[in-house]
């Protein structure tokens, strides 16, 4: 996996279903989804196992993960 250079203030690159899922669950950076449970944002729709490994990854950069 390509490293992800991403900023706690945006959400990383992800696809547009996954990043609108996430948008209309409220979440519009990077920080939101710090401990958040992977379960729930799995639930999202558009949102799956690719756009959740971005998303730890990104967060992983911080020393932070999904819950």
């Amino acid at each position: 996996m390509k490293s992800v250079n991403s900023s706690l203030d945006t959400l990383p690159t992800i696809g547009a279903p996954a990043t609108r899922a996430l948008d209309n669950a409220g979440y519009t950076a990077l920080r939101d989804l710090a401990g958040v449970p992977r379960a729930e944002l799995a639930k999202l729709h558009g949102m799956g196992p690719k756009a959740l490994e971005i998303i730890q990854s990104a967060l992983k950069q911080h020393n932070l993960s999904l819950g």
